[in-house]
């Protein structure tokens, strides 16, 4: 079986562990009732959330130098507010922008957790800072991880092949040994294609990418995961 050699589950947080939309929509909501513009929440944080996509992965291909996951996110919302004709200023723009400090774990994940960590080293590998994925881990989701790897010890977003690598190197593993835990899909495929085990979890009922990597196993949620992997 896959699973069969792995010692560590790598998890990113940013929509697999964090439920960004729960967590966000509720802060986007009034700020746009008062800035009385068309599109509703849900619709904005949609565009907003393909947007920061973008803007991660210009960021890598530019190599002008790595700006960081909340400034991306930054340019990514003001990006669709202009898009949506919303005028704002920087500052609020910035004040705004404390709301990613807040954000929740979905509700199964800590149960998930405490299951999986009897069998594996948890270890969180997120396109955070190291400053803020800490906060989130500590105040958050309040999760002791084995580890904590930010993409800024390489200096690119996932899926830059250097992540996964710098991951199984720091945690002292072999790629195969180290298994990508994922609700998006482009960082399954970003492990699988350096030759660590993945599996999908798959929270928005999207595709897997077309690709000849293959995720392990596909599971809903986190009660699912623990289901597989244990």
């Amino acid at each position: 079986m896959y699973k069969d050699s792995v010692q560590a589950l790598t998890f990113d947080l940013f929509g697999t562990v964090l439920d960004l939309g729960g967590s966000l929509v509720p802060f986007i909501d009034p700020f746009l009732k008062d800035k009385r513009a068309e599109i509703d929440a849900e619709a904005f944080w949609s565009q907003w959330r393909l947007r920061q996509r973008v803007e991660q992965y210009q960021d890598n291909i530019m190599a002008l130098g790595h700006s960081g996951y909340q400034e991306v996110a930054r340019r990514a919302f003001v990006y669709v507010l202009e898009l949506n004709k919303v005028e704002v200023s920087a500052d609020e723009v910035h004040d705004f922008m404390c709301c990613w400090q807040e954000l929740k774990p979905f509700p199964e994940v800590t149960a998930a957790l405490a299951r999986l960590t009897e069998r594996y080293k948890l270890v969180a590998l997120s396109n955070g800072e190291p400053d803020f994925l800490a906060h989130l881990a500590k105040n958050q989701i309040q999760w002791d991880f084995d580890a904590i790897i930010s993409v800024m010890e390489v200096g690119a977003f996932k899926p830059h092949p250097g992540v996964y690598r710098h991951a199984a190197h720091t945690l002292d593993l072999e790629m195969g040994e180290c298994l990508m835990v994922s609700a998006n899909a482009f960082d399954v495929v970003g492990g699988r294609s350096c030759g660590m085990r993945g599996v999908y979890v798959d929270r928005y009922k999207l595709p897997y990418d077309d690709r000849p990597f293959p995720p392990d196993a596909v599971v809903a949620d986190f009660n699912g995961l623990a289901e597989e992997l244990l």
